[in-house]
């Protein structure tokens, strides 16, 4: 999920969280089955099953999780799926990127078509709403690798056009730190910064939104409900949004 860091936190104080690690889990496997079916199942070769494998690793997701995944690209077991992307509003008129991996386009359609509707939003066309995002890769790590600083260091020295931190204040807000970079430069900026800050979180194309839309109390509400069902689908792998919601908001609906 990106577009507020304190988003992750309500995961947490929601509950139900063997429901929700079991939903995550079968989320990554999946990518890391498309991206070894996409390329090659060798994760050194293949940075897409790299950056998956990683993703998968830093969830805590069992090894054999992982190679039970590769193995079914390799056999060619399992489903054939494609990647598929929504675009629509949220409340407020929030702009929102919805990215799915289906072997069904018409469920997956008509899922993400009525959590928008039942959830304040509307889903629009294709080009809707992605022109007020840049394509860009995105490199994550824990706020626990270094000060902003040292991660600023390292991502001009590897090539990163842009980093955002936010040290957190404690367990209920970790932070993280999210480096941004052109989507050509995404894996070879990755192998760089490892080699400085270790292993990253994640590696992944995202939506970055040009303009964020501030939201208050209410408007969050739905729109945290919004993007809560829409990750709850299986077929959904990330939801992106232009919004920003301010900490005292979120504090309230805490």
């Amino acid at each position: 999920m990106a577009g507020h860091s304190k988003f992750k936190n309500i995961m947490h104080r929601k509950g139900a969280q063997d429901k929700k690690r079991s939903a995550m889990f079968s989320k990554l496997s999946r990518e890391i089955t498309v991206a070894a079916k996409m390329g090659m199942p060798d994760p050194d070769m293949n940075p897409r099953l790299r950056a998956a494998i990683n993703a998968a690793k830093a969830q805590s997701m069992p090894k054999d999780n992982i190679t039970r995944a590769v193995d079914k690209a390799s056999k060619g077991d399992g489903e054939n799926y494609e990647e598929v992307r929504y675009e629509g509003y949220g409340p407020g008129g929030v702009a929102i990127i919805v990215e799915a991996l289906t072997d069904n386009r018409n469920r997956t359609a008509t899922n993400v078509r009525t959590a928008f509707a039942k959830n304040g939003g509307n889903l629009g066309t294709a080009g809707a709403v992605s022109h007020g995002f840049d394509r860009l890769g995105l490199i994550e790590y824990p706020a626990k690798v270094g000060d902003e600083e040292k991660v600023l260091e390292a991502a001009i020295e590897a090539g990163a056009d842009d980093v955002e931190s936010d040290m957190g204040d404690g367990d209920e807000n970790p932070g993280g730190h999210s480096i941004w970079v052109a989507v050509d430069s995404l894996h070879p900026v990755a192998r760089e910064l490892e080699k400085v800050l270790g292993e990253a979180e994640g590696v992944k194309l995202a939506w970055r939104p040009q303009i964020k839309t501030t939201v208050d109390a209410d408007t969050a509400a739905t729109l945290l409900k919004l993007i809560d069902v829409l990750e709850d689908d299986d077929d959904v792998q990330t939801v992106w949004g232009n919004y920003d919601i301010p900490d005292d908001v979120m504090e309230k609906l805490g």
